[in-house]
């Protein structure tokens, strides 16, 4: 383990092909998503979920469930708590948003060949599988200002074919397994050039692995997140998938990164680190290099000397 600081940001900022460090601002939640959801492709400019169509409010499950199995472009107000079973699939063209305290528990949402959805200021709680799983190329989810916890398998899993997805500003409560990007070694004729994610300001609280952990997905953005106590390691690129974990905290976290050695029953990943600050954390292993999302889209990155403020401040429930 070891303990690193950023002496002169501004000169690192210079560094050839290092986008402009920019000092971290004060928590503001977005109107539109940045990164790879933000993108015009497969016929969508960015991610509007159902902006343009009907606001409705829904409190018990059945209420719910017809809702987000509508085929009508629809703004979901989600108030109290509901309770769902299994995984329920979300149709194309939505926003699903949390009114204050909105929490679903016990099930999750599932997204089957959707697109166009926003999911924002939700507490899920208790999952008996996955609390969110975008999977069978669906596209163009921006999943933001939500809280996960105890989820029985991932909080947030993004898997078979699917692209154009930015996670932002989520608390990972004490999750177990976080965020799986591609579901198994034997994924490739799916995932190869799919899986392309942007994670950015998400707070993962004393959550335990996958932050996420990547097969073939490239390239995968961790940009500007705070890794709290993560007891198992925080990110893993295994089966030759490309992460750039850019301008990150981690604190107390002594696996950081995993690529060249694999990790587990998975094969070599790539991974490239800059602009970082490790505290009482181990020393990241990076292997290869990455396509680099500038090739996709703008972007700066914030201070990471200010990221564990910023962040406690502004990612979860209640901050929107």
């Amino acid at each position: 383990m070891e303990r690193r600081t950023l002496g002169k940001l501004a000169a690192l900022s210079a560094v050839a092909g290092s986008p402009l460090l920019a000092a971290t601002p004060a928590a503001a939640a977005e109107t539109s998503p940045r990164g790879f959801a933000s993108l015009n492709t497969l016929g969508q400019n960015g991610t509007t979920g159902g902006a343009g169509g009907r606001t409705v409010t829904v409190s018990t499950t059945d209420q719910l469930l017809d809702a987000i199995d509508s085929t009508e472009r629809l703004v979901i107000q989600v108030q109290g708590r509901i309770r769902i079973e299994s995984k329920k699939g979300v149709r194309p063209n939505k926003t699903v948003i949390g009114l204050p305290g909105a929490e679903i528990t016990g099930g999750g949402l599932d997204f089957y060949r959707s697109y166009n959805v926003i999911v924002r200021n939700i507490l899920f709680t208790d999952a008996e599988d996955d609390a969110i799983n975008v999977g069978q190329n669906s596209h163009h989810i921006w999943i933001d200002h939500n809280t996960f916890r105890g989820a029985v398998d991932g909080s947030v899993d993004i898997v078979r074919g699917a692209d154009y997805v930015t996670v932002s500003w989520n608390h990972f409560d004490r999750s177990d397994k976080s965020m799986l990007i591609s579901h198994s070694d034997g994924a490739a004729g799916t995932d190869v050039g799919h899986l392309k994610v942007t994670i950015h300001h998400n707070f993962f609280d004393h959550s335990r692995q996958r932050h996420p952990r990547v097969r073939f997905g490239e390239p995968v953005h961790v940009l500007n997140n705070y890794f709290l106590g993560n007891d198992l390691y925080a990110v893993a690129s295994t089966e030759n998938a490309g992460v750039l974990v850019e301008g990150n905290y981690f604190e107390d976290v002594p696996y950081t990164v995993y690529s060249a050695s694999g990790y587990a029953d998975s094969g070599p990943g790539r991974a490239v680190a800059r602009n970082n600050i490790f505290v009482r954390s181990g020393t990241p292993e990076l292997a290869g290099s990455v396509v680099e999302p500038r090739t996709y889209y703008p972007y700066t990155v914030d201070s990471p000397a200010g990221i564990p403020a910023a962040v406690r401040a502004g990612a979860g429930v209640g901050r929107i």
